[in-house]
């Protein structure tokens, strides 16, 4: 009768190797985090600085304008830095993205950080330079919070909706990423000003607030943009249409556009 040796290795099977400190943290990890800081400095200082302008004379900047530049300002900056970092620009689109697996969660303490740097340093210069107008680009309810909250959750909710499409699934555009996302932005904000300001992004909303001391519903714009982003990526993923495995889609395959979810990101 014949019989197998098995071999001591065999027998006592090497574990497998941890993801070393490099993968969690590519060396240019730390360009990533810079690019962030960066895009959602710019990110904020025209929102958030067209939002002010409006607010006091909106024959300079009307409404539909600020709506304008803030759709025109993500579309740049996706265009700008989105081979480089993703070009998220926002705390809740990280947090989605991490959430469906495109994202390392190891890397959002980060990017959060860096945008919420960005978002700050740009509220404290709009303070400087648009001196004497108060709460520059700061939002709060127009209603009660609870008409605030479902608002935000709705047009966030789109906003990722779009995002996902364009920055995860192989089938969708591609080098029109950037157009697509910003048109997102613009039209959502046109409807959500009056009621909620529009935010869509801790960030923007948090930058402000601090810079001037308001804090009136902060609370909203927290868990109604992470809310609405976490619903509009899994939503995205229950209809997503590809003939790969879930876990094979990468958003390289397209264009360098389709890296808004960081090219580090897949797991």
């Amino acid at each position: 009768m014949a019989t197998t040796e098995v071999s001591p290795m065999d027998q006592n099977p090497t574990p497998p190797k941890q993801p070393s400190f490099q993968q969690h943290y590519p060396p240019d990890f730390p360009r990533k985090v810079f690019a962030e800081t960066i895009a959602t400095y710019l990110l904020v200082f025209v929102t958030c600085g067209s939002a002010a302008i409006c607010s006091v004379d909106e024959h300079k900047i009307s409404r539909l304008g600020a709506s304008v530049a803030g759709g025109l300002i993500v579309t740049v900056m996706i265009y700008a830095v989105g081979h480089v970092s993703g070009a998220h620009m926002n705390p809740a689109v990280t947090l989605a993205f991490a959430a469906v697996r495109h994202f390392p969660w190891k890397q959002v303490p980060f990017y959060g950080a860096a945008q919420l740097t960005g978002a700050i340093s740009a509220s404290f210069t709009l303070r400087v330079l648009l001196h004497p107008i108060k709460h520059a680009g700061t939002t709060s309810p127009s209603g009660s919070d609870l008409q605030a909250l479902i608002m935000e959750i709705v047009v966030t909710f789109s906003m990722m909706f779009v995002t996902s499409a364009v920055a995860t699934d192989t089938k969708a555009i591609g080098e029109l990423a950037g157009i697509a996302v910003g048109s997102a932005v613009c039209i959502t904000s046109i409807l959500a000003g009056p009621i909620s300001g529009g935010s869509m992004n801790p960030a923007r909303s948090i930058g402000p607030a601090i810079a001037s001391g308001e804090y009136k519903g902060i609370w909203v714009y927290v868990v109604g943009p992470v809310t609405g982003t976490l619903m509009g990526a899994w939503s995205y993923n229950l209809i997503r249409m590809t003939d790969k495995p879930h876990h094979a889609i990468s958003p390289r395959s397209s264009s360098k556009l389709r890296r808004m979810n960081n090219q580090d990101g897949e797991v």
